[in-house]
């Protein structure tokens, strides 16, 4: 199936989120308590995998979003982890949502964690992809390989290749498909943050990994179902880092998929669709039993 028209067919709104304007698009269902998608550093809302998007908005109501600063929408970069997850409330409530999910990837389940943490009552479940708790006691830091990819001027396919699939025949081949998936010519130039975005983005995230306002002392607080996933092998936020997650979170299921990283919510995008709307809809239904 040809993916690569689903954003370019589903119009861009813009919502004022205290004095900006944000970029959102939905999918799916017009009923049902919305899907609230939280996206990863130096990524827009056309960065999430099509091919996930449309699996999950076969059964799901979803709202892809840019952050402010980020992509489509105006405004500037919030210069933390917290300020971020306050700006996402906000752009929740502007939308007139009284409950949402949320589902963050990356820095994006940063935002989640946090955002759980400042407003409880406006979030109902939660599913955490390749993130983790920031800095802190029993945390397992990025290595150096991370400041070297990074950096600007390196092919992105290898880049993706060494930091979100293994580099294996697998791996090669998941950031081929994911690429083919997201960068076509359709795609916007706008959709690309820029270099000023990703630097006030890093600042944030190296606060956060140094233990800043981190959520690691305080998941215990965090009282909604979780859904924790991640690859068994994570170089830019370390498995081990899943595992601590899922321990500390009192009611957290984990899953780990096998041969994958960062990335691995694309690379076995169908299963992890399953996963996801297996789990809201086993909450609805009353939670594990």
């Amino acid at each position: 199936m040809d993916f690569t028209s689903l954003f370019h067919n589903t119009p861009i709104r813009t919502v004022d989120v205290d004095g900006a304007p944000v970029a959102y698009r939905t999918f799916g269902p017009e009923s049902g308590t919305p899907l609230v998608m939280q996206q990863r550093f130096r990524g827009s809302m056309d960065d999430w995998d099509p091919a996930l998007i449309a699996t999950l908005a076969k059964e799901r109501r979803l709202v892809v979003w840019d952050n402010t600063g980020i992509g489509f929408s105006g405004g500037s970069v919030q210069g933390s982890i917290t300020e971020m997850a306050k700006t996402a409330a906000s752009f929740i409530d502007a939308l007139a949502f009284n409950q949402v999910d949320l589902l963050g990837f990356s820095v994006g389940g940063y935002i989640t964690q946090r955002l759980a943490l400042l407003r409880p009552g406006l979030v109902r479940n939660i599913i955490l992809a390749g993130t983790g708790p920031g800095g802190g006691e029993g945390a397992t830091y990025p290595g150096p390989e991370i400041e070297y990819w990074v950096k600007p001027g390196h092919p992105l396919f290898e880049v993706l290749k060494a930091l979100w699939y293994n580099d294996t025949l697998e791996g090669r081949a998941a950031t081929r498909a994911y690429m083919d998936r997201i960068y076509h010519d359709r795609r916007p130039a706008r959709a690309d943050v820029t270099n000023e975005a990703g630097l006030a983005q890093r600042a944030a995230i190296v606060n956060w990994w140094k233990g800043g306002d981190a959520t690691l002392p305080e998941l215990e607080r965090i009282r909604q179902p979780v859904l924790v996933v991640n690859g068994n092998h994570d170089v830019m936020v370390p498995t081990p880092n899943t595992f601590l997650m899922a321990q500390k979170l009192p009611n957290a299921q984990l899953i780990i998929y096998p041969n994958s990283g960062h990335g691995a919510l694309f690379q076995y995008y169908q299963t992890f669709s399953a996963h996801v709307l297996q789990f809201l809809k086993s909450q609805e239904e009353g939670g594990i039993r």
